[in-house]
Formats: structure tokens, sequence, C-alpha cells
């Protein structure tokens, strides 16, 4: 293999050739069958076994200034209209990582009988690197997951040295078959991969439903394509006019807003673990993690759940109000000298199932991230981690921001291919629809109402304390608001607000 500092070369240069022909990849046929074989886990394989579900994938190239040279298996799944489709609702979950297939499958039941599959076919499409896509990206095995023996996030990522920054972009450039390979996952493909599937999929203009990071995606084609959209859902909408250190530090501030929030319905019991005051609860915390810091603990299935897997757990559950409850009792029971309900914890933010498959894909995450944003230096880098520990206390321990971190994407193959901030120059649009959530720790609020700014959206705020909300809270009020539009183009009026 060539040496990395070879290869930074790629995905770089402007093309000054003409507009790339890709009139092979638009005038595909789409051959949908069974879901049979596609699931690349045993969770999946059950939900993937819906009858009602057919799978195929599209050809796009893997890199659009050179389309007559090798290709990338973009892989979809449809929920067929139960009358004759009026046109597609592509729908991207969020990440990046997230498994448009996976999601697709799990919400069937409740999209079977509404009022979307009257008029439109629902499809979920794995974007490339992701799922049952090809080219796949992959660094570490998920027996190494489990082992600790990859790069850890809670903050930022544990990377510390150019060797660790070196090993981790050699382990994924051969993981994924070459530099090639690796370096096309990022968002700027992923969005021209959507306007073919749109063609592909016989729309003349795209419907389409992106949670969260796929509110970028979906934010992004629209300034690519304005002129082929349809509709738009942005929920969980991603802030448009910050860096990547400024929008970490105003998601961290929230996420320590709603461990506040937590500590105080822990502090109602009267026998909290976290002290009667929750101006304190971060230094409880850090007095209840300590020792884990110190010395990781065994687990019943033999492994060690050390701070790293503590944190993943406290924030997987802090991306939903119901969980409050569960991080609670993980933490009441940890301070007992229990990892057992912690480690659930962090095995649910992963998406680990009980065979010890990861259905979320941090090798991934990490690919993308390192195509789209550019890269601070390590003195930026480790004082950024501190700046991230004065706006969240809780995350105010030395293993977590206090080092000398530096840019997991140091030694990545190739430099970002996107803008940061990444949305620039909007134009005119068509109708689109924000969803944000007030209390949202994943994407604030301040920044959905900023990108629906940018786009000139409509925007229909949700109170509550969870991370994204169409079908996913519970709300007749936001479905309602969220398929009358995706329907019949019909927005709420200005000011309307729904709630969790």
């Amino acid at each position: 293999m060539a040496p990395l500092t070879a290869l930074t070369g790629l995905a770089a240069c402007t093309p000054s050739t003409p507009t790339p022909d890709l009139s092979s990849y638009l005038e595909q046929d789409l051959d949908w069958g069974t879901c049979d074989g596609v699931a690349t886990n045993a969770v999946d394989e059950e939900l993937f076994a819906n009858p009602d579900l057919e799978c195929t994938s599209a050809e796009v190239p893997l890199d659009y200034t050179e389309p007559e040279g090798e290709t990338a298996q973009v892989a979809l799944m449809r929920l067929p209209a139960r009358g004759e489709a009026e046109g597609s609702l592509l729908v991207n979950p969020g990440g990046p990582a997230g498994s448009g297939l996976s999601f697709v499958a799990a919400q069937a039941p409740t999209w079977q009988d509404g009022r979307l599959t009257e008029r439109l076919d629902i499809v979920g499409f794995d974007p490339r690197g992701v799922g049952a896509s090809t080219p796949s990206v992959d660094c570490y095995s998920d027996e190494e997951y489990d082992a600790g023996e990859v790069p850890r996030f809670a903050a930022v990522w544990d990377v510390t040295s150019a060797d660790q920054a070196e090993e981790l972009a050699t382990r994924c450039t051969e993981g994924s078959g070459g530099a090639e390979n690796l370096v096309s996952v990022g968002s700027t493909n992923v969005v021209k991969d959507m306007d073919v599937l749109r063609e592909v999929l016989g729309d003349d203009e795209l419907t389409y439903l992106g949670y969260s990071y796929g509110s970028e995606l979906g934010a992004m084609y629209a300034t690519e394509y304005p002129d082929n959209i349809r509709a738009l859902v942005l929920d969980g909408g991603v802030a448009p006019d910050l860096t990547l250190p400024d929008f970490r530090v105003s998601q961290l501030a929230v996420q320590q807003d709603r461990f506040d929030d937590l500590a105080a319905l822990c502090a109602e019991s009267g026998d909290c673990v976290l002290g009667d005051d929750p101006r304190t609860a971060s230094d409880r915390l850090h007095e209840i993690v300590q020792p884990v810091v110190e010395s990781p603990v065994a687990t019943d299935d033999g492994r060690e759940l050390d701070v790293w897997d503590v944190y993943a757990g406290i924030i997987g559950g802090l991306f939903s109000e119901a969980k409050w409850p569960d991080v609670i009792s993980a933490l009441t029971a940890l301070e007992d000298g229990d990892p057992e309900e912690m480690l659930a914890l962090r095995d649910a933010s992963f998406g680990r199932t009980p065979d010890g498959v990861y259905t979320i894909d941090a090798d991934v995450n990490i690919a993308v991230r390192c195509m789209d944003y550019p890269r601070s230096t390590p003195q930026e880098h480790a004082a950024h981690a501190r700046e991230l520990a004065e706006v969240a206390p809780m995350f105010d321990l030395e293993v977590l921001t206090g080092q000398d971190f530096r840019s997991e994407c140091d030694a990545w193959p190739a430099p970002p291919t996107r803008e940061d901030p990444w949305l620039t120059d909007v134009p005119e649009l068509p109708e689109t629809l924000v969803v944000s959530v007030t209390g949202d720790p994943g994407t604030t609020h301040d920044g959905g109402v900023a990108l629906a700014e940018a786009l000139g959206s409509s925007l229909l705020t949700v109170e509550g304390k969870q991370h994204g909300a169409y079908l996913l809270g519970g709300s007749r009020c936001v479905d309602e608001i969220v398929e009358a539009y995706l329907i019949d183009i019909r927005t709420p009026p200005d000011g309307v607000r729904c709630s969790l």
C-alpha cells in the first residue's frame, strides 16, 4: 500500500473538464425484490423479514469526477404505497452512519396503515459506507470495540498522538479496500447520490425526510439542486452557521442543561445518587466515575466498563427524557459496584446486539466527518477540549477533556471536501419544513431556528427534551403536521407549537 502521505491529493483537485456524463447511472432500472440476505445483523434480519418490504441497490460513481471509473452500490429499501404511488419519500435517519434501511424497516408498522403510504412509497437508503451499501468502511472489528481497543469518544475523540492518528487512518484505509473507497464517503458525494436516487426512483422532484445529520444532507441537496425539490422535512435541524468547534460548544452546553435537568429529577427522590443539589451534580458524577477512571470494572460477560463507556451510556441516555430514570439507576448501581446497567446503556448507544454486533458504526461516523470538516491543529484541538469542559462541567475530567488531544483526522488520506460552515449561498427554495425540539441535546433548538431562517423554511417548534420528533416522540400534533406537509405541501401557520 502507498504511504498515506502520498495519497493526500485524492478528492482535493477541482476538475477542469465539463460536467461529467452521468446518463448511464440516471437511466438504470432498479430491480426490486425481497430483502432476504440484505441485513448485516440479526436484529435487522428479523425486521427485514416483513414481506411488505422490498430491496434493491443503485449504482453510483465512486468518484463523480470520474464516472467511468470504479462504482459504489447504494442499498435501498422500499415500503410500497398501498395504492398507485404518486412518488417516493426518501429517508435518512442521521448519524453519520445511520441506516435508512433499518429505520424504514423499524417504522414500517407505523407507516403501513398511515396516510403517507396512501400516496407515497417510503424509501430508505444506506449512504455509501453504511450497512448494506458498498464499498464498506471498516476500521476496527466488533471484538476490538468490545475490548476498547479503538478510538473512544466523550466530548472529543481520545486521540493524543500523531501515532494514534496515523494508526486510525491506516486501519481505515486498509480495512476499506484503499484510500479511494475511504475518502468517497463524505457528504458531498452522498448528496450527489441522492439526486441519482431521485432520478432512478422516477421522481421529477425529491421528497425527503432527514433527521439530525440527515438535515445537513437535505439542506446541502437544496443548495445544489434547488430546482429538484418537492418537499423537505428536516427534523432535528443542525445549525448551518457554526464551525464544528462552535457547534460542539453549543451542543455540549445543552447536554449539560439536560444533565442538570436529570439531576433535578433525581433530587426529587430524596435519596439521589447525584445529591440533593443539582448545582453540585457534576462534582458528584466525577466522584462516582473516578474509581472507574483508575480501574475499569469487570462485567458479567467478560468485558470491562471504563470511563469512556460510562459517558457513552450517560450521553445516550440524555438524548431521551424517557431514559433519564435508567441513567439514574445505572449510576446508583455503578457506585455500588455493579456495572451491568451502565453497560446496557453503553451498548444501546452503539446499537450493540446481544450477539456482539455493532449496528451503529463509529468507523463510518469518523470517516464522514473527516471528509466534511477542516482539521484543527493539535494546539487548537486541545484548547477546544478544555473549552468544552468549561461549558459542560460534567465532562471536566482530565482523562476526557484535560489532555493534549488532537484531531482524529490528522493523518486522513485526503483533505475535506466540504466548507465549514457547511451551508452558504442558499438560493430561493420551495416551501420546506424544519422541525426543532426546544430541549434537544443532540441538535440544539437555536440551530434548528438558524437552519429554518437560512433556508426560508417554515419552523415547527416542539416543546420537549429529546432528539428528534416525527414518529420518535409519540406526538400526534407533530406527526399530523409533518404528514400534511409531505402529502399536500401544507406548512403549519407561523408560531404553531407542539409538545412531546
